[in-house]
């Protein structure tokens, strides 16, 4: 059976690969890349200090579980959290440095170096001490935006560094553990004797 003279032109102009010359090849992106392009841009907007940025990666209901400080529920609170580091250390610099996703959560391990030298924290004046600090979050998305985090640092490695708390293993900080633990005996000798 022969081919029409149109037909045969087209399959002699039609590419090897099968593909159409000119147009560009649309991209699917999967979930899980979807959720990593998420978070990367979130992260971005942290590292450059941009509250209103990072925000809008939230559910205006969202809820920040950041362990070593508290419960944030609400954009309201989650932002006045994000405005109070933004403002304690400005030449913080964020980094993630590890980056799992799925298709509705996502675990991203990070990095912040910068220096507590600008606004109180926490009801804590700025000490200028440099700070680095490591921790992980665990982001719940739905429908692109974020329903849910549980953030952990090292809280006391945070209070060491600013010097609310002394360095660990030097003379104050063996002072500290052992008035401490003078204090726990003492409580624990009363009940005993309350108990009696």
């Amino acid at each position: 059976m022969a081919q029409s003279k149109t037909t045969e032109r087209a399959a002699d102009q039609a590419p090897a690969n099968g593909k159409a010359e000119g147009k560009p090849q649309r991209k699917r992106i999967t979930r899980r890349q979807a959720v990593e392009q998420k978070l990367r841009s979130y992260f971005e907007a942290i590292d450059n200090r941009d509250a209103a940025a990072a925000l809008s990666h939230w559910r205006e209901d969202g809820v920040d579980d950041v362990v070593p400080v508290g419960m944030l529920r609400g954009r309201d609170e989650i932002g006045a959290f994000y405005r109070s580091i933004f403002a304690a250390m400005p030449d913080a610099r964020t980094t993630v440095t590890r980056l799992i996703a799925g298709e509705q959560s996502c675990a991203v391990e990070w990095r912040t170096e910068g220096t507590f030298d600008g606004a109180t924290y926490m009801g804590i004046e700025p000490t200028g001490g440099h700070v680095e600090i490591r921790g992980v979050d665990l982001f719940e998305i739905e429908d692109g935006e974020f329903v849910s985090n549980t953030g952990y640092f090292d809280g006391a490695g945070f209070a060491r560094q600013i010097g609310m708390l002394p360095a660990d293993g030097s003379g104050a900080d063996r002072a500290m553990k052992s008035a401490f633990n003078g204090v726990t005996k003492l409580r624990r000798a009363m009940a005993e004797r309350k108990r009696a």
